[in-house]
């Protein structure tokens, strides 16, 4: 893990880096050379302008394909997508799909255009699809630029097996190689010129926090063989930026290298720099105490690439995704630009000890590096302080201008190296990031003069200005609502906090039945933990059937009274619940990892989701149940609709999510004003009893809420109970029909049953599907959570052009998947719940042996514990799965794309509508799916597990439940009985109103 000392430099999130008045300290006063650095841009601008190039080689396309535009859209889209789909149906659908957008191009040009189209785009942004092809260009544009530099980058997006990160090791090996062999041959041309480029998530499939400390020694070891190869050669190495949750991970293992004897005399050892990182000040100092050090025992500076970031889309999508307090990314690009001078200052004034490379496309960006370097002392000896650096295919002609007045200063080209075809998804993305609507290239494809284009340039630099600012990832819904507060557990720092908070909130429990407020003694049985069942983990009471009845006396005596509590107060207490669930958050997380099984991002998404349930649903009910609604009618009437509490509710849930869905039901029925009999899973007793003494602490009265913990039993007495006025339920289809048949054999009224039950999930992926995104949603869809989700993926279609390879990186991706404690913060798959879910598997898992193909197996597995190795087999359709497994199964079937029609409709054969993945890139297929399926939540391009309150509604239909959907904006109305209050006005002399109205006119 990062060291101690690491950790204390700043390199954790720090609050006050985000703040512009830091920024501007940091930076400096700006007075002295702010003219100076105007000037020098609009010097740039238009002598590139009077050169006759557009300032940036993309601008052409940016003229005919807007980013943003439909064109755009679709021009984009088939790059990163058609040059993968390896068969002619899909490609022409996706053809069928973007060309209309494409102004004018007939659908006859379609497939030439295409070609042309993706062949120019991989010209202008791939440098060559091999090293030979690289070093060959590039000794080519070394001659006609003296000052020229590269650094080769050999790979796209990270590995996501262990043959992948292998192979992506080899050819970086073996392009280090080639380059040694030229420099070799030509060292007056090469020497100092070179460089390559390796991010960590290449070499490594396991290159992420909650791994680290089992991956470290072998991340260090690979990046050793690689800076030896390079210092052999003596050419530069540049760890590349990834995501913000990778930062102490890079920088551990860079100080470690830093740190090596073997590497001092070694220039080229360099680490890239994101400004738009709110750590990225913070992570500069870091690297001038790492340099400073190495310089003090004599070892050569050490290399900086300060750029503005990549991934701030997605960095955005997460922090809001996960709830975080802040966003670890700047979301004002003036903070980024004005982040990116203060690093760039920091930089140059450590020239002894440091060699920066500012990277940038911007001409007001580069003008103040070049100012700024030149003020401190840099420019005098360019060639040998700093250089620039520009994405090939961005920034030619600029440079170019630059070059004429510097010719200089070295300005080193980064050069994507690869196969098109593999790059083009990559390039893309990087594409669309410098297109934003407020990068200097999309300005530029607008701009018509150089002083429209530098009219705000340098506004970033003006004190006071207010930034522009997205709202926090918690303030999403403000003011409706605040979301759950979460964390960022693939920050290795925040994982191993919280690992040791669930550790230490660990103790021994204890449970039993709550009535009216008090805890009654029962039947004693132990709880163990399903990871360790040799180990109890506390003790629980059993309610008896005379509990049950005691506690439906007491809700069915307190319902008028708790109905009459207005809306605003039962919504208050619902938040005040909120809050204590979230306060709670260590306690609640070691209940899920020690009775549950849950990993510890389980954990934390379950006790999140609990939260979000209470404060949706207060949200809801004040919307919703506080407003009586008046309805029209005729003269002389009033007619008032009004909801109410239907009176006692029954709620009974399920071991797989004990915070969450145990909470929301009773949060839902408590809300809508009905006294709440709680009926917990069995397993999960524990976790329960902690959540209805919150509850009671929250505020709802002693009377309106009561827990029963207990087996099968309990249940059926609670629904066969005539004063019981509507049920909610979670678990499995038997068990929902079971209630079901009770409840018509009943007497007294007819009562609703909300049920959420099973599924057989499935996933269609078709060939113009990106792999590795592929791979990610199958993984986390079907084994996350030991795949006891009712919207785990069961079974798998793959469009059987595209088959191979996807299983083999799919088998690759089980093998690195880590199975054991799940306090384990390296855990990714823990236990089953219990033993005799353990034996149904195993058995099923053996009759799949003996009759289906196996395409992986993950392990080992702990020789103590309920755990189940995930596995996949391959079999012919969903027609060949008896029902739902609730466990780490996965079912595989290819299908031809002629048949596509056909799986849907095996699929809903099978009765059950819950969940629906769907991969492909052609959105008239995925259209055609959806209208054709009939699931309750159907996902495109992404994972199909982890539906968010409020967002992503959830529930099925068939045999996967009843409606309405937990989390969505109609289930509060299920739990109400709706009444009428009809008043005859005009019975007290007429209808004044009428009357008044029609009096001047009968005058």
């Amino acid at each position: 893990m990062p060291t101690a000392q690491s950790r204390s430099r700043g390199v954790a999130l720090d609050a006050a880096a985000a703040d512009s008045g830091a920024l501007r300290a940091a930076l400096g006063e700006t007075g002295s050379w702010r003219a100076q650095a105007e000037a020098l841009a609009r010097t740039l601008v238009e002598g590139t302008l009077a050169s006759g190039a557009p300032l940036f080689e993309v601008q052409r396309a940016f003229a005919i394909f807007p980013p943003g535009s439909p064109a755009g859209d679709s021009l984009f889209r088939l790059a990163e997508a058609l040059p993968r789909i390896p068969d002619r149906p899909s490609r022409a659908a996706m053809l069928a799909d973007r060309v209309p957008a494409l102004h004018g191009w007939k659908a006859a040009a379609a497939l030439p255009f295409a070609s042309v189209a993706m062949n120019a785009i991989g010209r202008q942004f791939v440098y060559a699809e091999t090293i030979a092809a690289a070093l060959r260009r590039a000794e080519r544009d070394a001659r006609a630029r003296p000052a020229a530099r590269f650094a080769f980058d050999m790979l796209g997006e990270g590995a996501r097996t262990a043959a992948d990160a292998d192979r992506n090791f080899r050819r970086t090996m073996d392009a280090i190689r080639a380059i040694e062999r030229a420099v070799g041959a030509r060292e007056a041309v090469w020497r100092k010129r070179l460089e390559v480029s390796v991010k960590l998530s290449s070499i490594h499939p396991r290159s992420d926090a909650a791994s680290y400390a089992q991956v470290r020694g072998e991340l260090l070891g690979r990046l050793r063989q690689i800076s030896g190869r390079c210092a052999a050669a003596d050419i530069g190495l540049t760890i590349d930026a990834e995501g913000s949750e990778s930062l102490s991970l890079q920088l551990d293992l860079f100080e470690a290298l830093a740190a090596d004897p073997a590497l001092d005399r070694w220039g080229g050892l360099g680490l890239a720099v994101q400004a738009y990182q709110l750590r990225a000040l913070g992570t500069v100092d870091a690297l001038l105490e790492i340099a400073g050090r190495r310089r003090k025992r004599g070892g050569m500076p050490i290399a900086v690439r300060l750029v503005k970031g990549a991934y701030w889309d997605a960095e955005v999508k997460r922090a809001q995704e996960l709830g975080l307090e802040r966003y670890p990314v700047f979301t004002d690009k003036r903070l980024t630009d004005l982040s990116y001078l203060a690093c760039a200052r920091r930089l140059s004034s450590g020239l002894d000890s440091v060699y920066p490379q500012f990277a940038t496309h911007n001409p007001v960006t580069l003008a103040c590096v070049l100012v700024l370097a030149d003020q401190l002392g840099g420019a005098s000896a360019a060639a040998a302080r700093f250089e620039c650096q520009r994405l090939h295919g961005m920034g030619r002609a600029l440079y170019r201008t630059l070059a004429a007045m510097h010719p200089d200063l070295p300005v080193r080209t980064y050069a994507p190296v690869g196969e098109k075809r593999e790059l083009l998804a990559y390039l893309v993305r990087r594409l669309l990031e410098n297109s934003a609507s407020t990068s200097y290239v999309r300005q530029a494809a607008r701009a018509k003069r150089s002083v429209d284009l530098l009219r705000t340039g340098f506004e970033f630099l003006d004190a006071g200005l207010r930034p522009r600012d997205l709202p926090s990832p918690t303030e999403l819904h403000m003011p409706q609502r605040r979301i759950a507060k979460g964390y960022d557990l693939g920050d290795s720092a925040t994982l191993a906090a919280w690992a040791k908070s669930v550790n230490e909130a660990r103790r021994t429990w204890t449970a039993g039945p709550l009535v009216s407020g008090r805890r009654r003694p029962g039947p004693v049985r132990l709880a163990v933990s399903p990871a360790r069942p040799d180990v109890t983990i506390g003790e629980v009471s059993d309610a008896t059937p005379d509990m049950a009845r005691s506690a439906i006396d007491a809700a069915h005596a307190a319902r008028i009274a708790w109905s009459a509590v207005s809306v605003p107060e039962r919504a208050a207490a619902l938040e005040r619940l909120a809050d204590l669930l979230e306060a709670d958050m260590a306690g609640l997380m070691a209940l899920c990892v020690w009775e549950a099984g849950k990993t510890l991002p389980d954990a934390m998404a379950d006790v999140r989701e609990a939260v979000d349930f209470c404060r949706y649903y207060a949200q809801q009910a004040r919307e919703q149940l506080g407003r009586p609604m008046a309805l029209p009618g005729p003269a002389g009437e009033s007619n008032v609709l009004t909801l109410h509490g239907r009176g006692v509710f029954a709620c009974i849930s399920p071991w797989n999510f004990p915070v969450a869905i145990f909470t929301g039901q009773v949060a839902a029925a408590l809300v809508a004003g009905n006294t709440v009999v709680a009926k917990p899973a069995e397993q999960t007793a524990l976790t329960a009893y902690r959540i209805a003494e919150l509850i009671l602490k929250a505020g709802i009265p002693p009377g309106a809420f009561h827990l029963l913990p207990g087996d099968g039993g309990i249940g059926r007495a609670l629904v066969a109970d005539p004063r019981i006025a509507g049920i909610a339920f979670t678990g499995s289809t038997d068990t929902a029909r079971a209630i079901q048949r009770v409840l018509a054999d009943r007497e007294g009224p007819i009562v609703p049953l909300i049920a959420e039950t099973g599924g057989l999930n499935a996933m269609i992926v078709d060939s113009s599907a990106l792999p590795e995104q592929v791979v990610d949603a199958v993984v986390a869809s079907a084994f996350r959570s030991a795949g006891q989700r009712c919207s785990s993926l069961r079974v798998l279609y793959l469009q059987q052009e595209i088959a191979p390879p996807v299983l083999e990186m799919l088998r690759g991706a089980m093998a690195a998947l880590r199975i054991g404690d799940p306090a384990d913060p390296a855990t990714d798959v823990g236990p089953v719940i219990d033993g005799q879910a353990r034996k149904k598997l195993v058995q099923y898992i053996s009759d799949l042996r003996s009759r289906a193909n196996l395409i992986a197996e993950a392990g080992p597995v702990p020789p103590a514990g309920t755990y189940v190795a995930p596995v996949a087999f391959e079999i012919g359709s969903i027609r060949e799965v008896p029902g739902e497994r609730f466990g780490p199964i996965l079912h595989i079937a290819r299908f031809a794309l002629e048949d596509l029609d056909r799986v849907v409709d095996d699929i809903n054969a099978t009765g059950y509508g819950l969940t629906m993945g769907v991969h492909s890139r052609v959105d008239s297929r995925a259209e055609r799916i959806r209208a054709r399926s009939a699931v309750g939540n159907l996902y495109v391009n992404r994972n199909m597990i982890g539906a968010v309150v409020g967002v992503q509604p959830f529930g099925g239909e068939g045999l996967s439940g009843t409606g309405p959907k937990a989390g969505g904006p109609n289930y509060l109305v299920r739990f109400t009985t709706e009444r009428v209050f009809t008043v005859n006005t005009a019975a007290a002399g007429g209808d004044l109103g009428l009357l008044t109205g029609t009096a001047d006119a009968a005058t």
